[in-house]
């Protein structure tokens, strides 16, 4: 990366654990931004890292991401640009604060001994309850994101997809090689504070976090100069709505919706169009299709997805000038699109060269 009194990489962002996130990608996906860029949107934002990098690069920032466990980390670290967490305000996010505490029993009440012991939960809930109290929606959004990331790094894996997470912090092998398994959700938050407190900052721009289906919110945004496209890689990548549905759960702490199976996922889920193969194909040209204004684009897959990848070039081709660039995984990251051989694609797009032939 190439460093001036524009950027800002003095700054880091906190490094995620979740499914399909960018962050180690990060370095290659920069090599092919264009510089001269003002305004940019990361469509489905996830973990915000690459947000992030745009915003390091001094550029105004949209992000989206229709889940809002994923809105409040925009939140946090993208439109936020000098609210912190005091340690003051953490104190009073961990006292028995007892107000309204009888609407805040829904994580007790259906994720005791499935993820973590009846006390913990009952923490969560209590938690919960303060956040509500916080004077400022930034101070909100950095303590959802901290309890979110302190629940991950608790959980084996890092996801809610499996029911084993009390039998591992019971083992003393998996505690040695991951003590946080074992560890009081309080003192996780604790230690991560400082991290994401260190990562906010102000680049001097309007950046702004929205939470909503792609789908509707694009039409409505103007004068965009990059958009970068990372959406779930169907039939290839886990099912973030199954695999993270205790994140979205604690964020929207739902009051309408049922909780099924062993893992306790919410029901009915939201409504992606990107994760199904019947609609997937739509939802790609509804979404090329909308922001043909747009000069720039940047688009993450993966060879193992659908479409795979020259189905894929063959759509964008409608639209834009294509070029095709590929990183091999070496390591698996979940799913059967990160596993080691396979590979992360970029689709770098641009408008079609006009040709100009004039008089002769």
């Amino acid at each position: 990366m190439l460093f001036d009194d524009k950027t800002f990489f003095q700054y880091k962002f906190p490094e995620p654990q979740y499914l399909g996130a960018k962050f180690i990608w990060l370095s290659w996906i920069n090599k092919f931004i264009p510089k001269d860029i003002e305004v940019a949107l990361d469509a489905f934002s996830g973990s915000q890292s690459v947000a992030y990098l745009f915003k390091q690069l001094g550029f105004t920032t949209l992000t989206n991401d229709f889940l809002n466990f994923n809105h409040q980390i925009g939140l946090s670290l993208i439109e936020n640009s000098n609210t912190l967490l005091s340690n003051e305000d953490y104190n009073f996010l961990i006292s028995n604060n007892q107000y309204e505490l009888e609407k805040y029993k829904l994580i007790k009440q259906n994720f005791s001994n499935v993820f973590f012991n009846e006390e913990q939960a009952d923490f969560l809930d209590k938690l919960r309850a303060n956040i509500e109290l916080l004077d400022n929606n930034y101070k909100k959004a950095i303590a959802i994101t901290l309890v979110n990331r302190s629940l991950t790094r608790k959980v084996t894996m890092g996801h809610f997809a499996h029911t084993q997470a009390i039998n591992y912090a019971n083992d003393p092998e998996r505690v040695k090689r991951n003590p946080n398994l074992a560890r009081h959700l309080k003192d996780i938050i604790k230690d991560i504070l400082p991290l994401y407190n260190q990562s906010i900052f102000d680049n001097g721009k309007d950046n702004k976090s929205y939470n909503e289906n792609i789908l509707d919110l694009l039409p409505k945004l103007n004068r965009l100069d990059l958009v970068y496209f990372d959406p779930p890689y169907c039939d290839s990548h886990a099912d973030y709505q199954s695999f993270y549905h205790l994140l979205e759960t604690y964020t929207e702490y739902w009051k309408e919706k049922k909780f099924i199976n062993s893992i306790k996922r919410y029901e009915p889920k939201k409504y992606s169009g990107f994760d199904k193969k019947q609609e997937v194909i739509e939802s790609l040209n509804q979404l090329f299709s909308s922001a043909t204004e747009i000069p720039n684009w940047i688009i993450s897959w993966n060879d193992r997805s659908y479409p795979n990848v020259k189905e894929l070039e063959t759509i964008l081709k409608q639209y834009k000038d294509v070029q095709i660039e590929s990183q091999a995984y070496l390591n698996g990251r979940g799913g059967k699109g990160s596993v080691a051989g396979s590979k992360e694609i970029l689709f770098i797009c641009k408008n079609h060269l006009s040709i100009n032939l004039g008089s002769k």
